[in-house]
């Protein structure tokens, strides 16, 4: 099934507004890709994968490295840089897209390989995110890096909220992708 293509005509001049003080620590665009990436690797192992459980600790993980994600962007990122963007359709349509992901993951998680449809609900779920990375990396990262945001400080925050969920969703187990 072929991915849409974005067709808005989006016209976004940034808000500017003072900087804060310049922050240390990850700069919270890096951070994003950097979570992008992480994914996609998991993905790539996870088409490879033959063996049932192998699938499903996979599935697992990409599960809980996107619900992280989408979190932290939902608390931190897209709330702030709303604040910076005169046109804020490209946050509605993030929020709606991690919405669409979240009812797949659900059921995914119900799920175990060899059910009906558990790779291709998994395909699915990569073709939506591989969709979902492309508008941000493309459009609404680049929009974001225009405005005076102060991505240092905002990076911290989302690397410390981040490490926080991780905790609490996985007891501690898994690391928080750096």
């Amino acid at each position: 099934m072929p991915t849409a293509t974005h067709t808005s005509t989006r016209k976004t001049a940034p808000k500017r507004a003072g900087k804060t003080a310049a922050a240390k620590g990850p700069d919270a665009v890096a951070l994003l890709k950097a979570d992008h990436r992480a994914v996609e690797k998991l993905f790539a192992q996870f088409e490879k994968a033959r063996d049932a459980d192998r699938k499903k600790a996979l599935a697992d993980k990409i599960c809980l490295e996107l619900r992280v994600h989408m979190q932290i962007e939902e608390e931190i990122f897209y709330p702030t840089s709303r604040e910076y963007l005169t046109d804020e359709d490209i946050v509605d349509e993030a929020v709606v897209e991690h919405a669409a992901a979240k009812d797949l993951m659900d059921e995914i998680e119900g799920m175990e390989p060899g059910q009906d449809l558990y790779d291709a609900k998994l395909t699915v779920l990569q073709e939506q995110i591989e969709h979902h990375v492309e508008e941000e990396e493309t459009e609404y990262f680049p929009m974001v890096k225009e405005t005076d945001m102060d991505l240092k400080a905002i990076g911290a925050r989302l690397q410390a909220r981040k490490t926080e969920i991780m905790a609490q969703m996985d007891g501690g187990q898994a690391k928080a992708l750096q």
